[in-house]
């Protein structure tokens, strides 16, 4: 009887140091992330979509293999959503005009916006009306880094969707042509340091660009170009208004990897934007960090996305969760989504 009473006891507290440690771990994997705005959540769909992420997950895998060009412009949607006026799905929205046809926004894929309308249907199916349409840009973009050979990393979810869009806010996405100092600048006015920048410039890593974004840097002497680049860029662009497209990476251009920073250290970016920043003293030192250590920018790469994630954000009942990612909802459907959000949204924190 007391060696039983002796294995119970042994048993117990077994059990106990692997809850333990489970916690431990968890509280160090919860340490390692940025810190999240009120009224996002790491498990905000807990309850109410415990199978979203594997929903959009599958889903997508099955669209790049169709069409791989759609994962950087899964990406590029969410960078052109996220920094006009915050990450609250505006970009999606029609109207005459809109913000997704500003010049800013030349070459946003209609295939990759209707790949967003395609993840809602499928989510509320299965769901109901409790995903926002800006929620799931931001898991699009993830999965497509994760899903190309990138990083793996958690996302805080729980925005609501904006009911207008923006036109002048466009005029704020810092074009192809920007100087490091610029960029510096711009990212700096929204809290952002230099590493972010350099990092967040990695999503140049896969995809491709029009001529019209590069055709002024085929013969640009600062920053320097590689001249066997400069010959293939001018046989693509005979001028800025050829269709014709070129890789943004010329190494590694369906990948998402750090090829991107040795292209720079050879010459060979595709924008100004891209080769200044290792002109410029104030990121060279980053991007040939980036360049050896491709851990370390994956993991700088995650950290910006999760901050850029969240800027200014619309939560709990600042915005709605559209019926239909292009159009804001009407007030009959605007009340049946916040019933289902009240119904299980708070229990997912």
């Amino acid at each position: 009887m007391m060696a039983s009473v002796s294995g119970i006891a042994t048993n117990t507290s077994f059990c106990i140091f692997l809850v333990l440690s489970s916690l431990l771990f968890a509280s160090s994997q919860a340490l390692e992330r940025p810190p999240i705005v009120n009224g996002l959540s790491w498990n905000y769909y807990f309850k109410n979509c415990p199978r979203l992420e594997r929903i959009v997950r599958s889903h997508l895998q099955k669209v790049f293999k169709q069409d791989n060009g759609q994962a950087p412009a899964l990406l590029r949607i969410f960078f052109h959503d996220c920094f006009v006026q915050g990450c609250d799905g505006s970009i999606l929205l029609d109207g005459i005009p809109n913000e997704k046809d500003q010049p800013a926004n030349i070459g946003i894929r209609p295939e990759a916006l209707q790949t967003i309308e395609d993840l809602r249907s499928l989510v509320h199916n299965h769901c109901g009306r409790v995903v926002s349409c800006a929620d799931l840009v931001v898991l699009a973009a993830r999965e497509a880094v994760s899903l190309s050979g990138g990083p793996k990393f958690a996302v805080p979810l729980g925005r609501k969707d904006g009911l207008t869009f923006s036109i002048n806010g466009t005029r704020n996405l810092p074009p192809p042509s920007s100087r490091t100092g610029k960029l510096l600048e711009t990212f700096a006015a929204r809290n952002f340091s230099a590493t972010d920048v350099v990092a967040l410039s990695g999503a140049h890593t896969f995809g491709r660009a029009h001529c019209s974004t590069f055709f002024s840097r085929i013969n640009q002497t600062d920053p320097p170009i590689d001249p066997s680049l400069a010959k293939n860029l001018s046989n693509t662009c005979p001028s800025a208004q050829s269709p014709n497209t070129a890789v943004l990476d010329v190494r590694t251009p369906n990948v998402f990897d750090n090829k991107y920073y040795v292209n720079l250290a050879n010459r060979q970016g595709l924008f100004t934007s891209d080769q200044d920043l290792f002109s410029d003293s104030r990121t060279k030192g980053i991007v040939n960090s980036f360049a050896s250590n491709e851990k370390l920018f994956f993991d700088s790469f995650a950290d910006a996305v999760v901050k850029l994630s969240q800027l200014d954000v619309l939560t709990g009942k600042q915005g709605q969760v559209r019926a239909k990612c292009s159009v804001a909802n009407t007030r009959k459907e605007a009340l049946v989504v916040e019933e289902a959000v009240n119904l299980g949204g708070h229990m997912s924190h």
